[in-house]
């Protein structure tokens, strides 16, 4: 009995480790946008350090931040970093799943605020989120 429920979990976990790979390959950043995630790695990260430590922001936000802090730095991933491309994918689509909590809860001002990089790095931050400053009403409008 014990096995046939340890083949059942094992099986579940397998197919949607699938799945997840399945649906990262699709979602996968195309053309300069992954040059661009790359090249805003540093500020990106400093960006959520100073997120997670404001404590104006909400509680909740702050510690999705630092779970996603947390995720960014264990060296075990969903897709290893040395599968080509998928491998650092998975890292920027929670990465813009996380941000795009952040705004719907606190505000794109709140990002823009904390942001410690350029101009030019903030609207590739923008872009790789598919966020911009008209969307910030709409998204808190979409949260139940």
């Amino acid at each position: 009995m014990w096995q046939d429920i340890l083949i059942g979990v094992l099986v579940a976990v397998a197919v949607s480790w699938a799945l997840l790979i399945t649906a990262l390959a699709v979602m996968r950043p195309k053309g300069p946008l992954l040059g661009e995630a790359l090249r805003i790695l540093p500020d990106l990260l400093r960006l959520l350090r100073r997120l997670a430590a404001d404590p104006g922001l909400p509680r909740g936000v702050r510690v999705r931040l630092a779970l996603l802090l947390a995720y960014l730095a264990f060296p075990i991933d969903l897709i290893p970093d040395f599968i080509p491309v998928l491998g650092y994918a998975d890292d920027a689509i929670i990465v813009t799943a996380v941000l795009r909590g952040v705004v719907r809860r606190a505000g794109l001002d709140a990002v823009r605020r904390h942001w410690p990089g350029s101009d030019d790095g903030f609207a590739a931050l923008c872009r790789l989120t598919g966020l911009r400053k008209g969307d910030e009403r709409a998204i808190r409008e979409e949260s139940p």
